[in-house]
């Protein structure tokens, strides 16, 4: 699915950014699926900003039997998790992040291997990977990442305000010497990032919703130890390229 010019860049910026992955069709089954995601979800965060606005996060480490689990099951999204991490891949968790207009909060720079080092993982052999379900703008706080972080290493973390973020000297020496990307979506588009590329995201200063559903996949030989970690280590089951469509016609 990826071509060796995408995989370098990946392995060069740690992120890749790929357009119009999935159809606006698609993209509207998944929308009209996140209230209920939101709804039957145990674990849903509402983490603080430093001014005190929100955004709310759904997560779940089981693959579902609904059309986020089709996605997470789905070839395009399984098949470039191999590609990237060069072997195969286990669901990791999935969630669904909300920014509501106005009122959507900052997410402040980290790594997601910051947290999950401590869930056992020896290795950042783990890729994220952000379908935008909304138009992802800097004005409606789009994700921004810095290219070429995910070299710098693991950076200690601790708490930011209600959030936990990257040792702020170190992200601030990394700014000084990297760039700052703003992620700009648009529906259907999907952004693989590295487990140790520094990323961060605005507030939602706009009047509309930015919405996103994020599944990570862990590397089959990077099980964690000690019975900790997240999702079930065994290999996914895809399911078949039109599967949200099924979904949505099963539903109908």
């Amino acid at each position: 699915m990826l071509d060796s010019a995408q995989l370098q860049a990946y392995d060069r910026d740690g992120y890749l950014r790929v357009r119009g992955l999935f159809s606006r069709p698609e993209v509207g089954v998944l929308l009209d699926g996140v209230e209920h995601a939101l709804a039957a979800t145990r674990r849903i965060g509402d983490m603080p900003d430093a001014a005190g606005r929100s955004s709310k996060l759904a997560l779940w480490m089981d693959v579902r039997e609904d059309v986020f689990g089709a996605a997470t099951r789905h070839p395009r999204l399984v098949g470039a998790a191999r590609q990237l991490l060069r072997e195969d891949v286990y669901h990791w968790h999935s969630k669904v992040m909300l920014k509501e207009p106005r009122v959507g909060g900052a997410w402040e720079w980290h790594q997601d291997y910051g947290y999950w080092y401590r869930d056992g993982c020896l290795y950042p052999r783990l890729v994220s990977c952000m379908l935008a379900l909304d138009p992802a703008t800097p004005a409606n706080g789009c994700l921004q990442v810095m290219p070429g972080s995910h070299l710098l290493g693991r950076i200690e973390h601790g708490r930011s305000g209600n959030q936990s973020g990257a040792d702020p000297e170190r992200v601030a020496a990394a700014q000084a010497r990297l760039q700052t990307v703003h992620a700009e979506m648009d529906p259907g588009d999907v952004l693989f990032f590295h487990a140790n590329t520094l990323h961060a995201s605005g507030p939602n200063a706009s009047d509309a919703p930015r919405r996103a559903y994020i599944c990570c996949y862990n590397a089959l030989s990077n099980r964690p130890f000690g019975g900790k970690g997240h999702g079930n280590p065994e290999p996914i089951a895809l399911v078949p390229d039109d599967a949200i469509l099924a979904f949505a016609r099963a539903e109908a």
